[in-house]
């Protein structure tokens, strides 16, 4: 039973995210005609990317499916090679590959195809020709041990059923003193059936959101240290805007999220 509730908020969460390469709906929200998260420029800025950012990558990449500006929160190096899960429409992608500089490289990964498809179109538009992008899901990243710098990832890791796993596999695929920096939606207290239930929010960053205890303890459990988990002074404002009225705001929260692998 467990397996097949797993698979089936998978492919809903596919079937969304493909509707949103196609310029259909949006990921974090569950109405067509509802603004998405980060949809409005000062949302984005709120969030940590500049203008100058905003202005730096093709139309197509930015996708307003995010809560956070993983990059920053990562504090890229040059020469770093970069992980993105759930690398959408490549828009955080372009923006690492920036910070490593050619000596650096970026990969995404994502499970949506229709995703896949759009990032590497956007990539050739970028000249973008230190980041690839992978078909994969993040509990099952397509990446040798021991391989990567740091793992970004932006509103997506709570749309895993299986959180563990993505933090395991994470954990796998890093280097030693390699680093974890994502920008993710937390619950902060125990949120009603209503909101749960509802599938639109599930695949809407809202009801597979997991408490910020619990998400502490899976990393800790995996074999992180130092891990931070920082709520964002935003958080209301942003989870507001993606379901007005609904209250969603008072239940899970924007963190950061950092972590790093042991020597």
């Amino acid at each position: 039973m467990k397996e097949n509730q797993t698979d089936k908020i998978r492919q809903l969460v596919r079937g969304r995210y493909a509707k949103a390469a196609e310029g259909s709906g949006c990921g974090c929200n569950s109405e067509n005609t509802s603004s998405c998260c980060g949809s409005s420029e000062d949302i984005a800025q709120i969030m940590g990317y500049s203008p100058e950012e905003l202005g730096s990558v093709v139309e197509g990449a930015n996708l307003d499916l995010g809560c956070g500006n993983p990059t920053t929160i990562g504090k890229l190096a040059p020469g770093e090679i970069v992980l993105d899960l759930g690398s959408g429409g490549g828009f955080d992608c372009f923006l690492a590959a920036k910070k490593v500089g050619d000596k650096g490289r970026v990969i995404g990964v994502d499970m949506t195809p229709e995703m896949l498809s759009k990032a590497r179109k956007n990539a050739v538009k970028m000249g973008a020709t230190n980041v690839e992008f992978r078909l994969g899901e993040i509990e099952h990243l397509p990446v040798a041990d021991n391989s990567i710098d740091v793992i970004i990832s932006n509103c997506v890791i709570n749309l895993s059923p299986e959180k563990r796993k993505v933090f395991q596999d994470a954990y796998r695929a890093l280097k030693p003193s390699g680093r974890l920096a994502i920008s993710d939606v937390v619950a902060t207290t125990e949120m009603p059936d209503q909101l749960r239930e509802q599938a639109a929010l599930l695949t809407g960053c809202i009801a597979g959101a997991e408490h910020i205890d619990r998400i502490r303890n899976l990393l800790d459990e995996v074999g992180f240290r130092d891990v931070k988990i920082e709520l964002k002074a935003y958080s209301k404002e942003l989870v507001s805007s993606w379901f007005p009225g609904s209250g969603a705001e008072d239940y899970v929260a924007s963190a950061n999220i950092r972590a790093f692998k042991p020597l």
